[in-house]
């Protein structure tokens, strides 16, 4: 056999073969290139006139205005870690492991002495005056040893507290600085449900941030947040550090003191939001710079809601205005002529929707000023004149609970009122009444708004000193009787 013919035949093939692969090779290659051209081909975009404005929309200008006029608060406190007798840190509190080898072993047996900690928090503020006077929420300074102010241009100041006001939450700094840029105050009073506000701020310290909402509700009380509340409830976020901010109407006037929301525990917005009214920010702000503290008018009555039960028992076809519960001796409206169980409808000519509305129009009054008022008294109305006097500041609160047996009052267990349940109750040595042991939760009267340590003394204005007095004008009362309840020292009535 020709080897060499068999090599050349084979070789020959074999070059065949990797000419074939390089030209495949060089085709699909080739291919490719051309899909990649394809694919590469310039996109047709379609492109906004570069000469067009900006949206017609926005609320730019607006916050354009603003966010110079709303400042960034930095305040820091020293706190005092407590140590048991034992000198040892509290349960979750242990030292650091590297700090051990330098002060101790693990149990801080060497920190005998309560440790100080500096704790820092953040807020913002508005600039109401060229002359740097700035309102925020109290909560945003309380105890702080050192606060600073950043603004939105970053020039940073130290502020000073020129007086607080926890009962609504405000607080009014100064910083030394003039011509600043001051925002504009609007009338809160004018607010609608439904208008547009813009929430400005700076939460969680990254700047200043602007969110958008409406006004949800105006008037929110009852919260429970402070002891004077009138909030505007907004859906606009107000997130920690947003506490003291603007909320803004859409024209940039200053409506609302950014101060709560309502988080179910998830510490963030939840489309519930509530601010102080201005028109109340700007009555502290005004006195506590001019006198350094603020007073407020006093009426001397405890007032409550009217609740359609309420209004039918006093023989009222729908409920309306603030029901006198009590009347405090000495007062203006024990002077005036007030009694309990009147109705107050108008104030100064302007009716009275809710005790609330009553209780925050008088505490915005000038001690010494008079007001009219339209009482409803036994079905008819008549005016009376009332000259305010200045709240008193201290009041004392007690409770007690003491076992009895059940009355005739369906789930309510009373018991005489004796001299060590009037001591306890900090009521007056003479109060008469039975106190209310117990009440069962499952019976019609757990949600009238009667309590345990309530001491009730009338019974359809019928007055009651003893468990036997009580059975008798329960019984005689029949269905929904009408209760005079004192709580605390201060009475109430309650359709039970």
């Amino acid at each position: 056999m020709n080897t060499q013919r068999f090599k050349g035949r084979f070789g020959g093939i074999a070059v065949a073969a990797a000419l074939g692969l390089v030209v495949a090779a060089g085709f699909g290659v080739a291919r490719l290139r051309g899909d990649m051209q394809t694919a590469n081909q310039p996109a047709s975009l379609k492109l906004a006139d570069p000469n067009e404005g900006p949206s017609k929309n926005s609320f730019a200008p607006i916050v354009k205005k603003v966010l110079p006029e709303v400042v960034n608060i930095s305040t820091s406190k020293v706190v005092k870690t407590p140590v048991d007798s034992s000198g040892q840190l509290p349960p979750g509190m242990q030292m650091d492991p590297f700090f051990r080898q330098f002060f101790g072993d693990h149990s801080g047996r060497q920190f005998n002495h309560p440790q100080e900690d500096r704790e820092r928090s953040l807020g913002s503020g508005v600039i109401v005056s060229p002359e740097g006077y700035i309102l925020t929420n109290n909560h945003v300074v309380e105890g702080a040893t050192e606060i600073q102010v950043t603004t939105s241009d970053k020039h940073e100041y130290k502020a000073r507290i020129v007086g607080t006001d926890p009962k609504t939450d405000i607080a009014v700094l100064k910083i030394d600085a003039t011509d600043l840029p001051a925002i504009t105050i609007g009338d809160s009073s004018k607010m609608q449900v439904g208008d547009i506000v813009l929430a400005i701020g700076d939460p969680f310290g990254v700047g200043e941030t602007v969110t958008s909402g409406i006004v949800s509700a105006k008037g929110r009380a009852n919260l429970g947040i402070e002891d004077y509340e009138d909030f505007i409830q907004t859906d606009a976020p107000i997130n920690p550090g947003n506490s003291g901010g603007a909320l803004v109407n859409d024209r940039g006037e200053l409506i609302g003191i950014n101060t709560a929301i309502l988080s179910h525990g998830s510490g963030g917005s939840q489309g519930v939001g509530f601010a102080v009214p201005a028109n109340l920010a700007r009555n502290v702000m005004d006195q506590i710079v001019r006198n350094g503290k603020v007073t407020r008018a006093y009426i001397g009555v405890s007032i409550q809601e009217v609740s359609p039960e309420l209004a039918k028992a006093f023989g009222e076809a729908e409920p309306r205005g603030a029901l006198v519960g009590d009347v405090s001796s000495g007062s203006p409206a024990e002077k005036s002529g007030l009694q309990k169980g009147d109705i107050i409808v108008e104030l100064n000519g302007k009716p009275i929707a809710d005790s609330n509305q009553l209780r925050m129009s008088i505490s915005m009054m000038a001690p010494d000023a008079t007001v009219n008022l339209k009482v409803l008294r036994s079905g008819s109305e008549r005016d009376m004149a009332v000259k305010l006097g200045v709240l008193p500041t201290d009041k004392e609160r007690a409770s007690v609970e003491t076992p009895s047996p059940e009355g005739a009052l369906e789930g309510v267990s009373v018991g005489n009122v004796t001299d060590e349940a009037v001591q306890q109750l900090g009521l007056p040595a003479n109060t008469k009444g039975v106190v209310v042991t117990e009440i069962n939760p499952s019976s019609p009267v757990a949600d009238s708004g009667l309590r345990q340590g309530d001491v009730i003394q009338e019974v359809n204005h019928q007055a009651v000193t003893n468990v036997t007095d009580f059975d008798r004008a329960v019984r005689k009362a029949g269905k929904d009787p009408l209760l005079l309840v004192n709580r605390q020292g201060n009475t109430l009535f309650i359709a039970a």
